[in-house]
């Protein structure tokens, strides 16, 4: 594991902040062919983010297409390689929230998405009517949806803070490679924190 940058770099996030956790489902973290075990060792960081306040935190779903043939492209040929998890074959219950999670929607919030990355839908255009200029991000995976959702919220110019304890992978070695890569190529646009940091910043009146 790399050092993590102490703290908020960059300064108090001033109340304009969103927590954006990715992708914490049931059939990520139960014994399906898509099992994240580290889920469950990060779940307590990730509700420790979500009570800074709960009404700022908004889930994504990924919703797997009804069958492989529902989607083009290569698409595709993805959905026919993990055709188990597509959502004729898979049960409904595992596209939910992990159950610790979802006991706090409302007042947190649910964005559904179909592909990796957060963007392809409304969440850009809510986050701006809402004045939301910065994004602490949580979830699952590290180097596949929340990293397409950390890069596309780098190119719409949102200031982001990974919360290096509170999103999971199912690989260490990619997972340490992903968070090294965010602090030594990406350090204008992320801050790397941990829970504790974030749970300091508050009350230290930051956020």
């Amino acid at each position: 594991m790399t050092k993590l940058e102490e703290g908020l770099r960059f300064g108090p996030l001033r109340g304009r902040w969103v927590h954006l956790c990715t992708d914490m489902q049931r059939m990520f973290a139960e014994p399906t062919e898509w099992h994240t075990p580290w889920m469950e060792r990060v779940l307590p960081n990730v509700i420790a983010v979500v009570e800074l306040d709960p009404a700022r935190t908004i889930f994504t779903r990924f919703i797997p297409p009804g069958s492989p043939d529902d989607i083009g492209g290569a698409w595709r040929r993805y959905w026919h390689k993990w055709d188990s998890m597509t959502r004729t074959r898979l049960d409904p219950g595992l596209i939910d929230l992990v159950s610790d999670l979802s006991r706090f929607v409302p007042p947190a919030s649910i964005e559904d998405k179909s592909v990796m990355s957060a963007w392809h839908g409304s969440l850009h255009a809510r986050l701006q009517s809402a004045g939301v200029d910065t994004l602490i991000v949580s979830g699952a995976e590290t180097e596949v949806c929340v990293l397409a959702t950390v890069m596309g919220a780098i190119d719409l110019g949102y200031r982001v803070i990974i919360v290096a304890d509170a999103i999971c992978s199912g690989a260490d070695s990619t997972h340490d490679a992903m968070i090294e890569i965010y602090e030594s190529r990406f350090g204008m646009q992320v801050e790397t924190v941990t829970a504790a940091d974030l749970v300091a910043a508050r009350i230290d009146g930051m956020l």
